[in-house]
């Protein structure tokens, strides 16, 4: 563009930085394109969405990949005013906010509805958490449907429960002591779950090279196998590596694997998540309810928060029942309490106690599996592989996958769980040395 004098104008550079932040109000923000923007603005200049729109009202088909640049759009755009400029707010969190007191208090009006919604919730659990492991995509949405269902549901037996005189100061100490210790776990299983890093020393380089460097030589002296590593064939073997003409020699050890994606050395049973897109030694699996995976240095806090779940809510399912159904027992009162539904703050205290037994359960299931693997001393990724190549046998009606690999009876391979820790802190120690 030229101005009449013939002098040109120079088109105006995005902020991007800290120059921006600083100059941006509460309710500006910079979108994934690092153009500024505004929240009353928020809405306009979406050419998929006008065009989506459009397609809509003249009943044409829209073409493949709109509504996931619309969704892409929206998730960018949807923010909350703050004092640096407007925070982008994820939108995973807001459904179990929203509408898990919506669907309790309608469930709470009949029984038929309690039924049906309590059918539902977990069908619809299950299918999102399908379509998210299917796109291997990360989501909040489940850790904010754990916590959240946590904070409602004492929320409840405070408000409904506790003033019906029943339930002493005692027992409602110890229950926000045992709230308040899990989720103490849970913030140590939200930790680093071992993630390997680059690792230099003087007579050998086991260095992590940069993910977006597709073209590394590799010299593949072992055999393939899936998720894009390779078994070295002979111990001491080694992996060539060229970055930016340096030719880096990458021992490959005993049991040790090199990993494609993470371009780096891994020892054994460590794994490549998809998810994270990082490594994990000794990796689990990755659970989708503290949202990061679980691996050899938050393995004994994931499990220690799940017991600690497991016995507060049972703790709390019993008080509610007792309080609500008088003079029956736990479970008796749990599939028969006449008139519960008579009375709203009762029935939304039932249906409460019926959604934690539900959650409950399939805790209890998943604290099961974890152990029987513990037991037999096998991870979920070394399970899931084992069935894939058809080398591990099932065991205790298919609950457990023995591979034979670690398995060194009872009673060791539950001190080598328990001692995970202690080892993970001795290796730290001798690298600083």
């Amino acid at each position: 563009m030229r101005q009449p004098g013939g002098a040109k104008t120079k088109k105006k550079k995005p902020l991007r930085g800290p120059e921006a932040e600083e100059t941006l109000c509460c309710c500006e923000y910079l979108d994934r394109t690092g153009e500024r923007s505004h929240l009353a603005a928020c809405l306009c200049d979406c050419q998929d969405l006008d065009e989506g729109c459009e397609r809509w009202l003249t009943c044409r088909s829209l073409p493949p990949g709109m509504l996931e640049r619309i969704a892409d759009t929206f998730t960018d755009r949807f923010r909350l005013p703050w004092l640096r400029g407007a925070v982008k707010i994820d939108i995973s969190l807001l459904p179990p906010i929203i509408l898990l007191p919506v669907f309790l208090h309608v469930a709470a009006l009949h029984f038929l509805l309690a039924l049906v919604i309590l059918i539902s919730l977990p069908v619809l659990v299950l299918w999102y958490y399908y379509l998210t492991h299917r796109k291997k995509g990360q989501t909040l949405f489940f850790l904010s449907l754990g916590l959240f269902s946590l904070g409602y549901m004492y929320y409840v037996f405070l408000q409904e429960v506790v003033p019906q005189g029943h339930v002493g100061y005692s027992q409602v100490i110890l229950l926000t002591c045992g709230l308040i210790l899990m989720l103490v776990a849970l913030s140590q299983a939200k930790r680093d779950p071992g993630y390997l890093h680059c690792q230099i020393s003087s007579d050998e380089v086991l260095c992590q090279v940069s993910s977006g460097n597709n073209n590394n030589i590799l010299n593949r002296n072992g055999l393939e196998s899936p998720n894009g590593l390779y078994r070295a064939a002979v111990s001491g073997d080694a992996v060539n590596s060229k970055t930016e003409g340096n030719t880096k020699m990458l021992a490959v050890g005993p049991g040790e694997d090199w990993c494609t994606n993470c371009q780096l050395v891994r020892p054994a049973r460590a794994g490549h998540c998809r998810i994270c897109g990082r490594c994990v030694k000794r990796l689990d699996h990755h659970c989708v309810w503290i949202n990061t995976c679980v691996g050899e240095q938050n393995h004994q806090a994931f499990i220690l928060a799940l017991c600690l779940f497991l016995i507060t809510s049972v703790y709390g399912i019993s008080l509610t029942l007792d309080t609500i159904c008088r003079g029956k027992s736990t479970i008796k009162a749990l599939f028969h309490c006449p008139g519960v539904y008579g009375d709203y703050s009762s029935a939304l205290s039932f249906t409460c106690v019926w959604y934690c037994a539900i959650v409950t359960a399939g805790m209890a299931y998943i604290l099961l599996i974890q152990f029987f693997n513990i037991s037999y001393n096998v991870t979920e990724r070394e399970a899931r592989i084992a069935l894939r190549e058809n080398i591990g046998r099932r065991l205790l009606c298919g609950l457990v996958v023995d591979t034979g690999q670690y398995n060194r009876g009872f009673l060791r391979n539950w001190i080598h769980f328990l001692t995970l820790r202690s080892a993970v802190l001795h290796h730290s120690d001798e690298d600083i040395v």
